[in-house]
């Protein structure tokens, strides 16, 4: 456990004295002080604090002694680039195998979904979940299923089987995806995602349908991405949709890529 040392390290690097810190986290100076010299241990409400002030994941805070990062890869840290907030070191997936030790596609339907929010890393809890495979997907990469529901996504249909690729390292995810996110808090949503990680350590998640307004969310607050690879659905698409409600629609979405690739472009100069 480094907490102490690595909380003492990122004080002196950004230039801070114990009081102001202190101050910034609403804390006693003395408490402070207690953290820094591991006499006294923080409680969640305090690691989290500590990890919205540095800008750094409470498990790296604690896991990783920072005192032996090179000079670079503590430049990285401090600009977003934390391998925990990343996902390539966030966990080990808990996951199922079948007979010949084939990785399985566990189904988590709706009726599921507030368990897994609070069970997604137990065992006990992936194992009771249903499982299947699908033949022609690869063996190489870990997928699991969510039934979503509602229309923040239509025209794909409320109660949809959504298939998704695990993602270790969130990095890599690309603007415009089709992503399945897991969080504490809001549990489990299905969006297009903006990757802002590098920069602001967010994603926005966007709506196929134009109703539902675009958010953002901290990586902090994310526990697992799944990559879209396809959809389930006894249903066929509406066909009582109007041609001229079908024109807004589409009207609206080239609108919103527009509005992502015009941020992107601009943050990125």
């Amino acid at each position: 456990m480094y907490f102490n040392s690595n909380i003492k390290l990122m004080r002196k690097r950004r230039g801070r004295t114990q009081d102001e810190v202190a101050f910034a986290l609403n804390m006693k100076r003395s408490t402070l002080s207690g953290y820094e010299n591991g006499v006294a241990q923080p409680g969640i409400q305090q690691l989290v604090a500590y990890s919205d002030y540095f800008g750094i994941s409470v498990d790296t805070l604690i896991k990783v002694d920072l005192s032996k990062l090179r000079e670079s890869e503590l430049r990285q840290l401090e600009n977003g680039f934390d391998v925990f907030v990343k996902g390539s070191k966030l966990r080990v997936l808990t996951t199922t195998v079948d007979s010949t030790n084939t990785e399985n596609i566990e189904l988590v339907p709706e009726k599921a979904k507030a368990g897994y929010t609070r069970g997604f890393a137990d065992p006990e809890f992936v194992r009771n979940l249903p499982v299947f495979q699908l033949p022609f997907l690869s063996s190489e990469r870990k997928y699991r299923t969510f039934q979503i529901s509602g229309d923040s996504m239509s025209p794909i249909p409320d109660g949809a089987w959504i298939t998704g690729e695990f993602v270790q390292d969130w990095s890599t995810l690309k603007s415009g995806e089709a992503c399945i996110v897991l969080t504490l808090d809001e549990g489990i949503v299905f969006k297009i995602i903006e990757n802002r990680i590098g920069r602001e350590g967010k994603i926005n998640l966007i709506s196929l349908n134009p109703i539902y307004k675009p958010y953002e969310l901290a990586v902090v607050e994310i526990r697992e991405i799944w990559r879209f690879i396809h959809y389930i659905s006894d249903e066929l698409p509406s066909g009582e949709i109007s041609s001229a409600d079908l024109a807004y629609t589409l009207n609206q979405l080239k609108m919103d890529v527009a509005l992502i690739k015009e941020r992107i472009v601009t943050k990125g100069d």
